[in-house]
């Protein structure tokens, strides 16, 4: 897309754009965000008044163009205030996950080289003053929530307000002096440390510019209508580069009124109070919404059960129908009105997407089947495909798209680089050039050269196909796709992705390599779904261990595993399987903070129940170090029990043995 709006023709830096709508647009609206209860409204006077004091202030307190400013806290305006005030003044900015703990934000800090850090409130405070005897790079900590911290008294801690008055005042005597900093910004400066998940080692930043930013935002408004004025909901986390391209660079570019939520705990009713047109939510925040809903109908009466799957099924009869390009039946068109009306409208205003034009999902693959459950309701839910150190590369284009696909290829602004290409390797990997290229990891210029090819092409370490229809088709990461004793190959996330659609699954993770005969499976039950079920048919329990080995829950998973067994190849089939006793945890190493599981990791951890499973054996007694909510440290001691998927099971035990 080529942009005409003046405001982004003619700015090259995110601060350039937000001090245009000021000038332009300054009574319109930007923001709005739910405090106690009571929505707060933020014209783009109002955002730039709340950026300049703060910047203003942070310079006051020793920022210098070229520094980076950490941000640790969920999505609430003074975060997306203080990435604009740190980029004003040429800074570099990193958002963490508000749940990484003192030991990643250390290496963090160390790895960028942090000077400020800007912090919502006690919980974060407490872990800067945790690590800052370790660290001696630090300025300052500010925070933006005082609650909790009236009696605290450290050298390095400032209020949000005091710096922002700090900043006004000077401001007052230098009504120029913000709008200069601004104003050498160019495009290449370097606008965040985007870092990795870290799910095979330490996690690297990604150098991204503001000429990266805006090229994103022309690949996604060119292949996805954002008018201006748009309501987005903010959700995911700016530590995901995702949002900064949607909510703090398309938020300024489009522009969108950017909406913030009470809490995350809050998210599914304020959607419902706003009925906001974009979101964009990860797979497995997608997956939940789906869970919730066939959780509910679970509990519904028959009348009511009976209602929603044929509401739901002449949705699919004409929604699904025509979104892959099939014509649908008279009869399904006939009764579409009366489904909209008794069953699909009710639908999507209950979980608040009934105005959403753009519902969009991201960061990892999605079970084209909870595609399908969203369309059928009449949610046009797309896919979005890329890679950090690259951007965003394709999606779902148009009124009729593949499901099973990533999308369609973005195309790339020129005025932000060479037209984005794409090749597909001999081993099947997606490699990639053009657009604003990867501007490499941070202080790593050896790990910067392992990621591009000898002519420059950057590697996304993808297994990837394209369709006869020029969509892509994710399988899984190049790494991670495995090979089995009899030579045949089976992609992990594919099969996985197709499970995790079970509301009583909120996680697996498959087993099988060159080692084993047959694919199994280690599940992590959906505690608050499968416990609503054991209440609803009388199974008592206690805990999360209890539950996952109740024997009428693993007959309920190994139905739900035969189910989709049905689905897949042969070969790929999820001949035996356990469950975790606890619920995997990114505090223990178990997940990345972006809930990607860490494989590895898991195999080490349990090892002792995968060689139960290949043994043949039915249960196995396993010692697993945890970390309680408190902190305290203890060992689970639990037998964990090992259940056999149909006919298949018995073949692979007797490969197993022999």
């Amino acid at each position: 897309m080529v942009f005409s709006d003046p405001a982004v023709t003619h700015s090259e830096t995110l601060p350039q754009v937000l001090l245009a709508r000021a000038t332009s647009t300054p009574t319109n609206l930007a923001e709005r965000h739910k405090r106690l209860g009571i929505w707060r409204e933020f014209t783009w006077a109002d955002v730039l008044d709340r950026v300049r004091a703060l910047a203003l202030g942070l310079e006051n307190l020793g920022l210098s163009a070229g520094e980076s400013v950490m941000m640790i806290g969920e999505n609430e305006p003074e975060h997306f205030w203080a990435e604009y005030a740190v980029q004003s003044l040429g800074g570099k900015v990193l958002s963490v996950y508000p749940d990484q703990n003192a030991e990643e934000i250390l290496y963090l800090a160390e790895d960028s080289q942090t000077r400020i850090f800007l912090a919502q409130d006690q919980e974060q405070v407490d872990k800067c003053i945790e690590i800052a005897g370790k660290y001696s790079g630090a300025l300052a900590v500010v925070y933006w929530d005082d609650s909790g911290l009236w009696g605290y008294d450290h050298p390095l801690l400032h209020s949000f307000e005091s710096v922002s008055a700090a900043g006004r005042q000077i401001h007052a005597k230098e009504p120029a002096r913000f709008e200069e900093h601004v104003k050498r910004g160019r495009a290449d400066d370097t606008a965040l440390l985007s870092y990795t998940s870290g799910t095979t080692g330490k996690p690297k930043g990604v150098v991204i510019s503001h000429r990266y930013l805006f090229d994103n935002c022309s690949r996604v408004m060119g292949a996805i209508e954002i008018a201006p004025g748009t309501e987005y909901l903010t959700y995911i986390s700016p530590a995901w580069v995702t949002e900064q391209i949607f909510g703090l660079s398309i938020g300024l570019i489009a522009p969108m009124v950017v909406n913030f939520p009470e809490g995350p705990e809050d998210v599914l009713t304020n959607i419902r109070e706003l009925a906001v047109d974009a979101l964009v939510f990860s797979p497995r925040q997608w997956e939940n919404l789906a869970s919730i809903v066939q959780a509910r109908m679970l509990g519904a009466g028959k009348i009511r059960n009976a209602m929603y799957n044929w509401g739901m099924k002449v949705g699919h009869d004409v929604y699904v129908e025509r979104l892959e390009g099939r014509s649908p039946s008279l009869a399904a068109r006939l009764q579409l009105p009366f489904a909209e009306a008794l069953v699909l409208h009710h639908l999507r205003d209950n979980l608040g997407l009934g105005k959403a034009k753009n519902a969009m999902s991201g960061g990892a693959l999605m079970a084209p089947d909870v595609f399908r459950m969203f369309h059928a309701m009449g949610v046009k839910l797309r896919n979005v495909y890329g890679a950090t150190e690259i951007g965003l590369l394709t999606a779902h284009v148009g009124e009729s798209y593949q499901l099973e696909t990533s999308g369609s290829w973005m195309q790339s602004n020129t005025n932000y680089g060479e037209p984005l290409e794409y090749r597909v390797s001999d081993e099947g990997e997606l490699q990639v050039r053009g657009g604003s290229g990867f501007g490499g990891y941070h202080g790593k210029p050896e790990k910067t050269a392992e990621e591009l090819t000898e002519d420059g092409w950057y590697k996304t370490g993808d297994a990837v196909s394209m369709t006869d229809d020029g969509e892509l088709l994710f399988f899984d990461r190049v790494k991670d796709m495995r090979r089995l004793a009899n030579g045949h190959s089976y992609p992990p996330q594919f099969i996985e992705t197709r499970l995790r659609y079970s509301p009583f699954i909120k996680d697996l993770m498959t087993l099988g390599d060159e080692t084993r005969s047959f694919v199994s499976a280690l599940i992590n039950i959906d505690m608050e779904v499968l416990g609503r079920w054991a209440e609803e048919n009388k199974i008592s329990f206690s805990t999360y261990t209890d539950l996952s080995q109740k024997p009428e829950v693993l007959d309920l998973i190994k139905g739900e595993v035969a189910r989709i067994n049905a689905l897949l190849p042969e070969g790929s089939r999820v001949a035996r399987f356990a469950n975790f006793p606890k619920e995997l945890d990114p505090d223990e190493g178990e997940l990345t903070r972006s809930r990607k599981l860490r494989r590895a990791f898991l195999e080490e951890r349990y090892a002792k129940l995968v060689e139960a499973i290949y043994a043949g054996d039915d249960e196995t007694d396993l010692e697993i170090a945890v970390t309680y909510q408190d902190g305290r440290q203890g060992v689970l001691k639990t037998t964990v029990r090992v259940s056999d998927v149909e006919n298949a099971s018995k073949a692979a035990k007797r490969q197993s043995k022999s």
